[in-house]
């Protein structure tokens, strides 16, 4: 009988011991930038986020865009439709790597190779996930412990809105699953808990350079759990214990938030 490989499993404290050793570079996706060295998150330095559309001139966005994201996620801003909006979700086990990328960790699965989402018609292949800490996007001016971004894009020549991020906060509480034991090698995106089916949605931007426009954003309404000991070891695996990455929230600039609430669904927001 010939020997199978199994996947080997690391608890959460190894696998991001082993990320703050700053794995091997691998391509980037999603058009963000790859290089932890030219920006950080130090408000009032010379690479924060302030200056980050300073630094290059293909990041001028971050500076002078007026779709930027984040934002606040606020009721008195948000447009609500009682119905569930057209995404279907279609996620498969695939071969991924994890990357320190510096300023966060990227968990990317082989392309085109872990499944997609359809918006409106239109397929978006999951291509990776991120951490931030605390949250990007606050919702009435609350900020969570984590936020965790999916990563989708569309082959399709003509869509104008080619990159689909979908995003999902945590407060502090229970471990997070997901992130309490990986398997190296095959990881299914569906174990990422996605919790309700109401979410909001709007169009906006990359949070990180060259922070381009045209992003169509879905943030779940349902705040998952994560354990503090899972974001300090985030942080730590990034920076260190005092270290945040998350971008300071943009003008919304009259954009319409949106959030799509299913009939059975009573969700107030």
């Amino acid at each position: 009988m010939k020997n199978r490989s199994k996947p080997v499993l690391f608890s959460a404290f190894t696998l991001f011991f082993l990320l703050a050793l700053r794995s091997a570079a691998a391509s980037s996706v999603a058009e963000e930038d790859e290089d932890e060295k030219e920006f950080d998150y130090i408000v009032g330095g010379d690479r924060g986020p302030t200056k980050w559309g300073e630094i290059k001139e293909e990041w001028e966005a971050c500076g002078k865009g007026e779709m930027q994201s984040p934002i606040d996620l606020s009721s008195k801003r948000v447009r609500v439709i009682p119905k569930t909006g057209e995404i279907e979700r279609s996620y498969k086990p695939s071969n991924a790597s994890v990357k320190n990328r510096g300023h966060d960790i990227r968990l990317r699965w082989d392309k085109d190779s872990a499944g997609s989402i359809t918006i409106n018609g239109t397929v978006y292949y999951l291509q990776q996930c991120h951490w931030h800490s605390p949250s990007e996007h606050t919702i009435d001016g609350i900020r969570y412990a984590l936020e965790l971004h999916m990563v989708h894009t569309s082959l399709e020549p003509n869509v104008t809105n080619s990159t689909a991020v979908f995003g999902l906060l945590y407060k502090t509480g229970d471990a997070d699953a997901f992130l309490d034991e990986r398997q190296v090698g095959v990881i299914d995106p569906r174990g990422i808990v996605m919790g309700g089916r109401s979410y909001f949605n709007y169009v906006g931007s990359l949070t990180v350079p060259p922070c381009s426009e045209g992003v169509i954003w879905i943030i779940n309404n349902e705040i998952n759990n994560v354990s503090m000991n899972q974001v300090r070891l985030l942080r730590k695996a990034v920076k260190d214990d005092s270290e945040k990455n998350a971008r300071p929230i943009q003008a919304l600039n009259g954009r319409e938030i949106r959030f799509f609430q299913p009939h059975h669904e009573k969700t107030s927001i």
